[in-house]
């Protein structure tokens, strides 16, 4: 009866937008002035949306949480409006999770868009950002990330959380400009213990449900805001882009002394160019992360400076099949620093950190069938992560997908071997409308 209750609520409260769009209809055809405005918008409004199920189980025991790593019904509505003065925005999915017995509503779009000149775009509200160049690595994209779905075998559209922020947009035949303002910080989705289990240094093992991590995060309106920037041109058949961020590390990076886990501040400067090379697509990326509450990189507690770079290229392989690689490293700036600092019993991270990526991806059966792998491998940290993917479209609006996350690795606490016991199967079926 419970779970019959949390479904009939989910339902009415999904159905109560397109009750909205419906309404107008029925109203009398001589109402004033005033609503028409507002009965023409709602007209106007283009709906779409889907329902998925999707259950995954662990394929190893592990004591801090649950064997089901995932089982929820996701119903989304995605409401749009073409307007002659701007364009209206609304996604939103609510979702019956039977991991947490409990029912969400996350909103995944709420915004405006408007052009106030002809060489000016402008989105307000909360709105999915991106850029960079990177497959599954981000350097330059420092917009939030929401890494517990990714892991756990939700789609892979999940990984963007949302961000709740005004975007402009300046364009010229010289050179481009976008410019994000986040008025108060907005963190990655990061893993806490509740469903997925992590390494904690302070106990020295896995943790999960028994000690969940506390935090203290940035909230103030305005004082604790975030800025990106992005310039860019095309260069032939190439894209050159340099990029600018003040705000903080998106997941805790670092520890106070009450044992919370804190967000220290953050300046990040990047550059990254993409173009064809050959067959296929090459991408260099590459940032310098100033983390500026530990300049001098002799706090073991915060999260040192650190200069990242990708390189990558993808290519068609064969017909219908996408072959793709990436080489990434994280070097510490200040690691002797870091290295004289450490207490004693804290596992220490290497001066680099080396990643390497494979994505290969089959279209079959008319392109209706799309089988794919993708995996990461750390050479320096012996760990690695596989996300093998089936998918298949049985209709037009009817797909069924399997897929699983693989962890392993040499020692508990690097960054995949620690979520070894998170390994999980995962079964999903969507329908779109």
């Amino acid at each position: 009866m419970r779970s019959f209750s949390r479904y009939l609520l989910t339902f009415f409260f999904v159905s109560i937008p397109t009750c909205l769009s419906i309404l107008p209809a029925q109203l009398n055809a001589e109402e004033t002035d005033a609503a028409s405005p507002w009965r023409a918008l709602l007209d106007e409004i283009e709906t779409h949306g889907f329902l998925d199920a999707r259950g995954g189980y662990r394929l190893l025991n592990d004591p801090y949480e649950k064997d089901m790593s995932l089982m929820e019904s996701r119903l989304q509505l995605d409401m749009s409006s073409m307007q002659d003065w701007a364009d209206l925005k609304f996604k939103g999915d609510v979702i019956g999770d039977l991991v947490t017995e409990d029912y969400t509503f996350d909103m995944r779009e709420a915004n405006i868009a408007f052009r106030p000149l002809d060489f000016m775009d402008a989105k307000v509200g909360r709105q999915i950002l991106t850029w960079g160049t990177g497959d599954l690595i981000f350097i330059n994209d420092l917009f939030p990330k929401d890494w517990q779905a990714f892991f756990i075998g939700r789609d892979v559209e999940y990984l963007k959380a949302p961000s709740d922020a005004a975007k402009v947009s300046l364009f010229s035949d010289v050179i481009n400009l976008d410019i994000v303002y986040t008025p108060k910080f907005d963190p990655d989705r990061y893993i806490t213990g509740r469903r997925i289990s992590y390494y904690n240094p302070a106990l020295g093992r896995t943790a999960g449900q028994d000690a969940i991590v506390n935090t203290d995060k940035p909230n103030d309106w305005f004082a604790d805001d975030e800025l990106a920037l992005r310039l860019y041109r095309t260069l032939g058949a190439y894209e050159l882009a340099l990029y600018g961020y003040r705000g903080f590390w998106k997941s805790p990076g670092g520890q106070n002394i009450q044992g919370e886990a804190i967000f220290p501040d953050l300046n990040v400067y990047g550059g990254s160019l993409r173009g064809t090379l050959g067959k296929g697509i090459v991408n260099v990326e590459t940032g310098y992360y100033d983390s500026a509450d530990d300049s001098d990189g002799d706090n073991p507690l915060i999260n040192n400076s650190e200069l990242r770079l990708l390189l990558g290229y993808t290519q068609e392989l064969a017909r219908d099949l996408i072959g793709g690689v990436q080489y990434y490293v994280e070097h510490m700036v200040n690691w002797n620093a870091y290295h004289t600092a450490l207490p004693p019993g804290i596992p220490q991270r290497d001066r680099n950190r080396h990643v390497i990526t494979l994505r290969l991806t089959q279209l079959l059966m008319n392109q209706n069938l799309r089988v794919g792998v993708f995996g990461y491998y750390s050479p320096s940290d012996q760990d690695a992560y596989l996300r093998p993917n089936v998918n298949y479209k049985l209709t037009d609006a009817l797909s069924v997908e399997g897929g699983a996350n693989v962890f392993f690795g040499e020692y508990t606490h690097t960054f995949f071997a620690q979520f070894h016991r998170d390994t999980n199967l995962y079964a999903a079926i969507r329908y779109s409308f």
